[in-house]
């Protein structure tokens, strides 16, 4: 546990996410290599940080808590908003179905004993801290060292570097075989996945729309919890 917290906290501090030199060094490389001319030193902050807030899907500008002036901070702060927004999704999904399925609201599915649970709440625990620590710790690597994890030896399966490499480039929308089975945002040709950047850019448009919405419904039915109300209650069903 102690070796974990402390790697938590190194990754934290880490110079990519206190956007330190070396990162704003290389994000000033990338400004500049398409030929535009070299900002000055006063400068080049101010450009990076508008550079890469307006290029995000669904941000236009609005930021009262200067959260993202830290372009390092900002990929951060997008990446958790993207995770933790599909995990709102499935959830708001999730409590829908459940409740019309079994009739018991969802905050004491768990309790109840009609519940269907085939499995103890300790058998369940563990499973899950084990195979979510697993993939959760695989992702946060993924994310300090880009394309580390499409190795063969990352998976304890075969062709993990066909499945799990990021045919797009971009952290978050991997695409690729593996995480776009129905080509929504690309197409297969010749066997190789080829990415439709267009349409990637209208899904990840709709997908951080859909995630806030989401969000703000699970914010919405912690409140209704608290009163012994359900989604499904609040609206007379």
């Amino acid at each position: 546990m102690a070796a974990t917290s402390g790697a938590v906290l190194n990754g934290l501090g880490s110079s990519f996410l206190r956007g330190g030199k070396r990162s704003q060094a290389l994000l000033g490389a990338s400004i500049g290599a398409k030929g535009s001319p070299s900002p000055a030193a006063g400068t080049r902050k101010l450009i990076v940080y508008k550079v890469c807030f307006f290029r995000l899907p669904g941000d236009y500008g609005f930021d009262p808590l200067g959260l993202g002036k830290d372009p390092a901070f900002l990929k951060w702060y997008r990446e958790a908003e993207l995770i933790h927004g599909r995990w709102a999704m499935a959830a708001v999904v999730g409590i829908f179905v459940g409740q019309a399925w079994s009739g018991i609201p969802w905050f004491e599915a768990g309790a109840d004993p009609g519940a269907i649970a085939p499995f103890s709440f300790g058998s369940l625990l563990g499973t899950q801290l084990i195979l979510m620590g697993w993939v959760e710790s695989k992702r946060w690597v993924d994310f300090f060292n880009p394309q580390s994890q499409s190795v063969e030896w990352a998976t304890p399966w075969s062709k993990t570097a066909e499945n799990f490499a990021n045919a797009t480039g971009e952290q978050g929308y991997p695409g690729g075989k593996f995480f776009d089975p129905l080509g929504l945002a690309g197409t297969i040709q010749n066997g190789v996945y080829v990415p439709d950047f267009d349409k990637l850019e209208r899904l990840k448009l709709a997908e951080i729309k859909h995630a806030r919405l989401a969000m703000l419904a699970m914010l919405i039915f912690y409140f209704e919890a608290g009163q012994g109300q359900t989604p499904l209650g609040a609206l007379g069903l």
